[in-house]
């Protein structure tokens, strides 16, 4: 049974950073790609970034490019989101997600039903 815990979120004022983390167990998901996406309140789940099993391959919406970046270690089976130049509009829900029914996948996907593993979120928070 694969588990991902996210962590790392909190409050912050406009223009800071913040750092969160996804560990996951239960298996190895190195053959797997990982997926960031939040959900704001009255809106739908939205695709943040996503990264390839390998790590050589990144998406990111249109939103966050060039603040955020995604990173994976796949010896510790941990996955990051860096967060810098945080604004009001980025506070969300967090989530972190992977896809296990696909190894070794050539292209990430970002859309939330291609996902079928997620963690319990965590909040992130930014004031004007």
């Amino acid at each position: 049974q694969v588990q991902l815990v996210e962590s790392g979120g909190g409050l912050v004022q406009a223009g800071g950073s913040l750092r969160l983390s996804c560990a996951t167990s239960g298996r190895s998901l190195s053959m797997n790609n990982m997926g960031w996406f939040r959900l704001a309140p009255g809106k739908e789940r939205e695709f943040v970034a996503g990264i390839s099993w390998s790590g050589s391959s990144t998406r990111y919406a249109d939103s966050v490019k060039g603040r955020f970046t995604i990173s994976r270690d796949n010896a510790k089976n941990t996955v990051s989101l860096q967060m810098n130049s945080l604004k009001p509009e980025d506070t969300a829900v967090y989530y972190c997600a992977t896809d296990v029914s696909r190894r070794f996948p050539s292209t990430v996907l970002t859309v939330p039903n291609e996902y079928n593993y997620w963690g319990q979120g965590t909040q992130v928070t930014v004031s004007s």
